[in-house]
């Protein structure tokens, strides 16, 4: 038969063939007729876990006993999964096909990885031990390598990974974060038990802070609370490998020390020698109170393995005096002192207390007393508290209230000689309120109330004393002007007094000089004007003399008073006339003259005016003055 007849009578089976099978892909997937016939796709996101059902023929038909996953084709989980890609040869009907999605770790998370097949654990161990299987991406690596079954103390950092399911779980956990100032306490699951009397396990070099679980195992490390601490930072450990609890780092203040007390370590030696016999002190990291304290920092120290007490070393103030408490509180279960005196009275005492103790003595004394709580209670409480009960009874109430600076004094010494004893220095001992009985403390507030009084009148009167000196000195300040210009004047007055004096003395000596010179002149002139008046008076005499000479006395004499009256203005003629008795005439001119200055004497007085006659008549035995009529 020709071929082209025989593929044109055949051409429409095949179309009907290829129609048919187009409408099977088409209706049920190219996937499916892929794995219709063997074939499987596994997307690049993806990787493929096979199960074989069956197998016909070989030896290696089933798996060994408690096996899981089949490494040799027996039947079951197989051991490599398929990649991505197209496999073929894979019937449906023999092997089962899962596709699994990779395994991804986020950023700040970690995989803990659990295998279902492989050896069983060793004997006292709860991870299995790491096998180099890339990082379980390898799973025949990982069961022919002694892969062990279990938790796995390897774990998966961040990333992507193809792992079989079947055989390996993996479960997200969180990456430890530590912030600063913090510390991670570590507790291990697997490694060695510890030793019998130990507490924790000790240091284990090269585990890179437990992150390296297998490393810690190796080099011998021990199940159970970890000495070692974590510090700040970012670390993948396994939790199931190691839990942690996060802890603020140790701090020592300024002002104080840190003493040591270490629970894990060797056995130390006492360093402190036979002096000391209150406990041992160690070297740094042997067991025991370390003999050197840390000084003021911040420290990773395990609070679980070690402790450290706080030592002030500073000054420390403790009162014994209820409700009154420092800020370190050693002082809060400490109350008032009550004390009674020699005479029976009971009053209370507050005592404030200052100690010291010195930084190389701060585990002397938490070797000897645990801490500084029982310092106090065991040692200053009943020290001073025994103290001031014995002082108070070695006198009456009244003599230890006037004496309080003695007894101060004396108690400072006595408890510093003390507490030598036990490593703490007394730096001082004060005495605070003194509260003594009601009635006392009346008698005594009134003998000073008196007291006082007294000093009040006295001041009083001191100041009255004071008024009066300042009004006084106020009153010569005002007046002290005046004073002032008082005592100018009379200073003034003094030199115009001196400088009058010596005027009036200048003047006098001029005054002298010149009346001496005037009676000089005087006498001169006077010698001068007696002589000229001599020469004068005798040549009148001589003159008179002559004309005496030359006429009668009498006559001469007439002459010259009637010259003079008529050179003196004199009337002639007389407003009186004097007469004689006998004599019917004149009188004589004396008379007249006589009469006439009588009547000017009257008349010049004014008190008397006497008018003489003119016509009188004198007799020889009577005379008589009548007025003119």
């Amino acid at each position: 038969m020709d071929p082209s007849s025989i593929f044109a009578e055949n051409l429409g089976i095949v179309m009907l063939i290829g129609a048919v099978v187009s409408l099977l892909v088409l209706g049920f997937g190219y996937k499916l007729w892929v794995r219709l016939l063997g074939g499987v796709i596994v997307s690049e996101d993806s990787i493929a876990i096979v199960n074989k059902k069956w197998v016909l023929f070989g030896t290696n038909r089933n798996l060994p006993d408690g096996a899981i996953i089949a490494l040799n084709g027996e039947a079951g989980w197989q051991v490599d999964p398929l990649p991505p890609g197209l496999h073929w040869g894979y019937w449906p009907w023999q092997y089962e096909i899962t596709m699994q999605k990779f395994t991804i770790i986020p950023e700040g998370k970690l995989g803990v990885v659990q295998a279902n097949d492989g050896k069983p654990l060793a004997e006292g161990r709860v991870l299995g031990n790491r096998v180099a299987c890339d990082s379980f991406q390898n799973a025949r690596a990982f069961l022919t390598g002694a892969g062990q079954r279990g938790p796995q103390i390897a774990i998966i950092t961040p990333g992507t990974y193809r792992i079989n399911t079947a055989l390996f779980s993996v479960k997200m956990e969180n990456v430890l974060e530590i912030e600063d100032n913090m510390v991670a306490i570590m507790k291990t699951e697997d490694g060695k038990p510890l030793s019998e009397g130990e507490i924790a396990g000790a240091k284990i070099p090269g585990h890179s802070s437990f992150q390296d679980a297998q490393a810690f195992v190796d080099q011998g490390g021990y199940k159970g609370l970890q000495e070692q601490v974590v510090l700040a930072g970012r670390y993948y450990i396994n939790p199931r490998f190691a839990t942690w609890e996060l802890k603020p780092m140790l701090e020592v203040p300024i002002a104080h020390v840190g003493a040591v007390i270490s629970y894990v370590g060797e056995g130390g030696i006492d360093v402190t020698g036979d002096t000391f016999k209150h406990g041992n002190l160690v070297g740094r990291g042997q067991k025991g109170v370390w003999v050197e304290p840390l000084d003021p920092g911040k420290y990773p120290i395990n609070p679980y393995t070690h402790k450290v007490e706080l030592v002030p070393t500073a000054n420390v103030v403790l009162n014994w005096a209820t409700g009154k408490n420092e800020s370190h509180k050693l002082d809060e279960k400490l109350s008032t002192i009550t004390v009674r005196s020699s005479d029976g009275f009971p009053y209370n005492l507050d005592v404030s207390q200052i100690i010291h103790v010195p930084r190389n003595d701060a585990p002397k004394v938490i070797a000897r007393f645990g801490n500084m709580q029982n310092l106090v209670t065991q040692v200053l409480e009943p020290t001073i508290g025994n103290y001031f009960r014995n002082a108070a009874q070695d006198s009456d109430a009244i003599d230890f209230l006037k004496h309080r600076s003695q007894r101060q004094s004396e108690a400072k010494a006595s408890i510093e000689e003390a507490l030598k004893v036990y490593n703490v220095q007394a730096v001082d001992t004060l005495i605070g309120d003194i509260n003594p009985p009601e009635a006392l403390m009346k008698t005594l507030t009134d003998r000073k109330i008196a007291e006082q009084e007294e000093i009040t009148f006295g001041t009083q009167e001191k100041a009255e004393d004071q008024r009066k000196k300042l009004q006084q000195a106020r009153a010569m300040a005002d007046t002290q002007a005046q004073v002032v210009a008082a005592q100018r004047t009379v200073e003034t007055e003094g030199f115009n007094a001196e400088a009058a004096v010596k005027k009036a003395s200048g003047q006098a000596q001029a005054k002298t000089i010149n009346a001496k010179a005037d009676a000089e002149v005087t006498k001169v002139n006077g010698d001068a004007e007696a002589g000229k008046v001599l020469a004068i008076g005798k040549a009148e005499a001589d003159v008179v003399k002559m004309k005496i000479a030359s006429m009668e006395a009498g006559n001469y004499a007439s002459v010259e008073i009637t010259r003079a009256l008529a050179s003196s203005g004199q009337k002639l003629v007389p407003e009186i006339m004097a007469g004689g008795g006998s004599e019917a005439g004149s009188g004589s001119i004396v008379s007249v003259l006589l009469a006439n200055l009588v009547h000017q004497s009257m008349n010049g007085n004014g008190k008397v005016a006497a008018t003489i006659p003119t016509h009188s008549t004198m007799k020889s035995d009577d005379t008589k003055v009548q007025p003119n009529q």
